[in-house]
């Protein structure tokens, strides 16, 4: 079993859950996700299984979209609905402030995560203390915003927004910090992940489809360079395919630019690596039983 599986996951649902699921509906040996999301964040979850879970990188550096609802006037414990308020204020903003304040969350920022996060603090994880009582000071990271939109302002207690950022992104935290200031204080009431680098959720499971045969789920499995889209390929003979196997590296066609590839032959996808002084050197060589 190798491949990827896009789930369209339901509140409610840890990451862990959702893979642990996809590998029993599949009867797989090997899985993982590229990408946590929140038990109570819903949308894409890009699913690894078997040599497919060596391209997981590739899912979890990219870029991901995010659609969110924000609460105005309350702040709370784990910056979304599932905390306690621990703050409110009167003031709301109207759209023009909420626009207005955007442009200071997008480029290079400086972002600290929620208090409920999977951040390590002193080896232990920054939920785990939460849950136990304690307030950390957190140390700010940093995080590239490419988008940050208000798409609606239904009410004056609510916003709709997007967002487009890179590794490492907590849309918790734009949400606080946004509603800090704007004067009004927010939190994140609801959260979907639209898209993750080359995926999205137009061809998505459902979580009721773990329910279903297995033949249909196998159906719906993207090939393992789906997660290389954007990255160039190298196509190898038999004899180039043999010492690649091996994990040995050979010389690539004149031109060709340093750099990340992964390389096949017949098209299958053999390995990634990377380019250097006109030779490939193999990094992840996937092997297929």
């Amino acid at each position: 079993m190798h491949g990827w599986l896009i789930l369209d996951k339901p509140a409610g649902v840890s990451s862990a859950q959702a893979v642990g699921r996809a590998r029993w509906a599949l009867d797989a040996r090997k899985a993982g996700h590229a990408g946590t999301l929140d038990p109570d964040a819903t949308g894409l979850l890009a699913i690894a299984f078997g040599e497919a879970t060596k391209t997981i990188p590739f899912i979890a550096d990219a870029e991901k979209a995010y659609r969110f609802k924000l609460v105005w006037g309350a702040a709370t414990s784990t910056d979304d609905a599932a905390g306690e308020v621990i703050a409110t204020r009167d003031l709301r903003p109207d759209a023009a402030a909420i626009r207005a304040a955007l442009p200071a969350f997008t480029g290079d920022i400086l972002q600290v995560p929620p208090q409920v996060s999977a951040v390590k603090v002193d080896g232990a994880r920054a939920y785990d203390l939460a849950r136990a009582g304690e307030r950390m000071d957190l140390a700010a990271r940093p995080l590239h915003v490419s988008r940050l939109d208000l798409i609606e302002s239904p009410d004056t207690d609510t916003a709709v927004l997007e967002m487009v950022c890179g590794k490492g992104g907590y849309v918790r935290s734009i949400g606080r910090d946004l509603g800090e200031t704007l004067g009004c204080l927010a939190h994140v009431a609801r959260l979907e992940r639209l898209w993750s680098g080359p995926f999205d959720l137009d061809n998505a499971v459902a979580w009721e489809d773990f329910d279903g045969d297995r033949a249909g789920l196998e159906t719906r499995l993207l090939p393992i360079e789906a997660a290389l889209a954007g990255i160039p390929a190298l196509e190898l003979d038999a004899e180039a395919a043999r010492r690649v196997a091996n994990g040995n590296d050979v010389p690539v066609p004149a031109g060709m630019e340093d750099g990340t590839i992964w390389a096949r032959a017949d098209g299958i996808p053999l390995a990634i690596g990377r380019i250097a002084a006109g030779r490939f050197q193999p990094d992840r060589v996937l092997v297929f039983e």
